[in-house]
């Protein structure tokens, strides 16, 4: 938790006094004295992820190759090809079951 001076406005700093905690400011003499406990806890709503891979929509003209599933061991799956990193570096393959029921996703 950071306070901040409200003469100055620079971070309060926590030290121990003469006879309580306090919060004291580094650069002119404001001081604030801790008389009970100081708990604050706020937590930061997080941002909708994007699908990287374009979500169920990107899956749907694509080809299907001989790879078998890792998880089922079905014959086939559907792929796709995408740079995912620099140009001089190969194209990533994901890979997609092509059994319904697995529907197991897995890259090369």
């Amino acid at each position: 938790m950071l306070l901040f001076c409200p003469a100055c406005g620079n971070v309060l700093v926590a030290e121990e006094g003469p006879r309580c905690h306090r919060f004291a400011c580094t650069t002119c003499p404001y001081v604030r004295n801790v008389t009970r406990k100081v708990t604050s806890r706020k937590y930061p709503r997080l941002k909708e992820v994007d699908d990287v891979l374009g979500g169920a929509a990107a899956w749907e003209n694509v080809d299907s190759t001989a790879e078998p599933c890792p998880k089922c061991e079905h014959p086939r799956a559907y792929f796709m090809q995408i740079q995912t990193r620099s140009a001089d570096e190969p194209m990533t393959t994901f890979y997609k079951c092509c059994n319904a029921q697995c529907g197991h996703r897995w890259r090369d």
